[in-house]
């Protein structure tokens, strides 16, 4: 299982706005030097982020993008349902039918729905419990390159 680049970057672009604090506008241009990406991918990042309702835009000499709501208030879960959606989408078998148009022919003892379905409520579950604001460095130690102690203890899921 992998995350897309868009949802990487999309998570970013939100932790660079969120860390600006509150009320403050990035522009296109800052984020993008800021996150070593295109002014072109930061844009589109943006506008579907803004659509989402995370991020608002401000018009004007002192414009550009701020948060919509709180971190706090933001769910990592929700952030990634719209910049990729989800591990397994509802129309899941009528998209591996084959081009049909007709049920898979595994329809009725799919173990392979079910398994996606299972993995799919773990990842849910867990990431509705993180935040933005989890996700914002609070300390100096909080910036050591892959250290996640400000995150929240998330459930193990036990081996079978």
């Amino acid at each position: 299982m992998k995350f897309s680049t868009q949802e990487e970057y999309g998570i970013r672009c939100l932790l660079r706005i969120a860390r600006a604090g509150a009320g403050a506008g990035l522009t296109i241009p800052e984020i993008s030097q800021a996150e070593g990406l295109s002014d072109a991918n930061v844009a589109k990042l943006l506008r579907i982020l803004r659509l989402g309702g995370f991020v608002e835009a401000t018009r004007g000499r002192v414009g550009g993008y701020s948060l919509a709501r709180r971190p706090a208030d933001i769910s990592i879960s929700e952030v990634l349902h719209v910049l990729g959606g989800k591990l397994v989408e509802e129309d899941f078998c009528e998209a591996f039918s084959g081009g049909s148009g007709k049920l898979c022919v595994h329809a009725i003892d799919c173990t392979i729905f079910s398994l996606w379905e299972t993995i799919q409520h773990a990842v849910d579950q867990a990431l509705s419990r993180v935040t933005l604001h989890d996700m914002i460095p609070h300390t100096p130690e909080d910036l050591q390159p892959h250290h996640s102690s400000f995150l929240p203890t998330l459930p193990t899921i036990a081996a079978p």
